[in-house]
């Protein structure tokens, strides 16, 4: 059973994020600006949300029915609901059962809780509090339970499956109603709370073959590029795994020569990366629509509600919202987790390319169902996996590094490239803070500075 409760405050709270009064609750202060700096700069600004590329602005009011001032105020709404969820994630502990936006604007921030008790903390952060039977833990633990099971049945007859955060629940889509109950007393959760959804649809890899560029694996199949990265001395771009395996060589869109696939894994997950030659230049940019560009600033993963926009060499630019995390499909190759459901279209060859919610990085697409003629719904692979497995750091259009801090020794520093959880802690110029949203560390963005990422503690 779920109980909805309204918010005790809506737009003054966006304002008030460093005051967090949890009653009964841990309670941490909020990462206070250096003595004689000026105010920190609010969640939109650190994550470049309050100046968005003109080119998203008009694709979100293309494909989300938005006018340019609602496309605008959403993407601010979406990057201030992030850090508040990251904080209210972080003193809810054990307790706490998923967040995310929802509304025209993404003016509305739901949290939801096991504990009634916590309905005044949540709501004097300006976010609607839902009091749900379920942990978000606990559905991620029998979500990894059909991970297993899907090892052993290898069944095409149930495509995907998540933890349906909004719903509080597991979803399994099925082609069957009979399929769906057998990889559920698979996975032993028969007499859990797992929706079936019966579905006609099979996602599959979007394999035809600057982000959203073409590029061609060795002379034969065609993918798009996903975000332009380093790694030591050598630039390249991520992209999906499926595109090819290590040691496929690559040429680009003009049919030049390019590079080598580095490492690549699929499925299982489906990621990898491409180092170029000396010729092409790492840099922030993702193609838009009618030639134009947008650029990345960062990675800090968005909610599930917020609004995303695809590049891909087949279909160019489109949008929608993102409907869940960590879900798991079985294409015909293999079963891929942690992937992300859009309502974005794609088709084939549109795969590797980029996925930005405003100017952060979010991954690059995989596979899904349907097409850009009449929509459909595409998954993405989750960018910070991807950096943080290969030892890759994001090119982005962030400003100038920061000058080193003091020593911090010991595993817990805070160090720029690394990738960073929702929850993590470290410590930098003897000061420990929480991590508010999964990101990775970018020169600019040093904890003090930045408190819609980190959180004094």
């Amino acid at each position: 059973m779920v109980l909805r409760h309204a918010r005790a405050a809506r737009r003054s709270a966006f304002t008030a994020l460093g005051a967090l009064v949890l009653a009964g609750l841990p309670c941490a202060a909020a990462a206070d600006p250096a003595p004689g700096a000026g105010p920190a700069p609010g969640a939109a600004q650190t994550l470049g949300a309050d100046r968005p590329s003109p080119h998203l602005l008009a694709a979100l009011q293309r494909d989300l029915r938005l006018d340019e001032a609602q496309a605008s105020e959403r993407l601010v709404n979406e990057a201030e609901a992030g850090t508040r969820a990251g904080r209210l994630r972080n003193a809810l502990g054990d307790r706490f059962a998923g967040a995310w936006v929802q509304g025209a604007t993404a003016e509305e921030l739901t949290v939801a809780t096991t504990a009634a008790e916590d309905v005044p903390a949540i709501e004097a952060q300006g976010a609607t509090a839902e009091v749900v039977r379920r942990t978000l833990a606990g559905l991620e633990a029998d979500k990894a339970k059909l991970d297993a099971a899907a090892e052993r049945t290898r069944s095409l007859e149930t495509p995907v499956w998540y933890v349906d955060v909004p719903k509080n629940r597991i979803v399994v889509q099925a082609t069957s109603q009979e399929a769906g109950a057998a990889f559920v007393r698979a996975a032993g959760l028969e007499g859990e709370d797992v929706a079936l959804r019966m579905t006609t649809a099979r996602p599959r890899l979007l394999q035809d073959i600057t982000g959203g560029d073409a590029f061609y694996i060795d002379n034969t199949a065609r993918c798009s590029v996903g975000f332009s990265v380093t790694e030591g001395g050598r630039g390249g771009f991520v992209t999906a795994g499926h595109c090819g395996g290590a040691g496929a060589t690559t040429t680009g869109y003009d049919r030049t020569a390019q590079g080598v696939f580095q490492a690549s894994t699929f499925p299982g997950e489906d990621m990898a990366w491409v180092a170029t030659d000396d010729r092409w230049t790492p840099t922030p940019d993702v193609k838009a629509q009618e030639g134009q560009e947008v650029q990345v600033t960062g990675s800090a993963q968005a909610l599930v509600g917020a609004s995303v926009c695809r590049s891909g060499s087949t279909t160019g630019w489109h949008c929608g919202v993102i409907e869940q995390h960590d879900t798991s499909v079985r294409y015909a190759q293999g079963t891929v987790d942690g992937l992300t459901r859009t309502t974005v279209c794609a088709e084939p060859g549109d795969s590797g390319g980029p996925f930005v919610a405003g100017a952060q990085a979010q991954g690059v697409t995989s596979g899904g169902s349907g097409d850009c003629t009449a929509g459909g719904t595409t998954f993405y692979q989750p960018v910070n996996p991807i950096l943080g497995d290969f030892g890759l750091t994001l090119t982005t259009a962030a400003a100038a590094r920061t000058s080193p801090g003091g020593r911090d020794d010991g595993a817990q520093a805070w160090a720029e490239g690394r990738v960073y959880e929702v929850g993590a802690t470290v410590t930098r110029d003897g000061v420990r803070y929480q991590c508010l949203q999964t990101h990775q560390a970018q020169g600019a963005w040093a904890p003090a500075g930045t408190p819609a990422l980190w959180q004094r503690l």
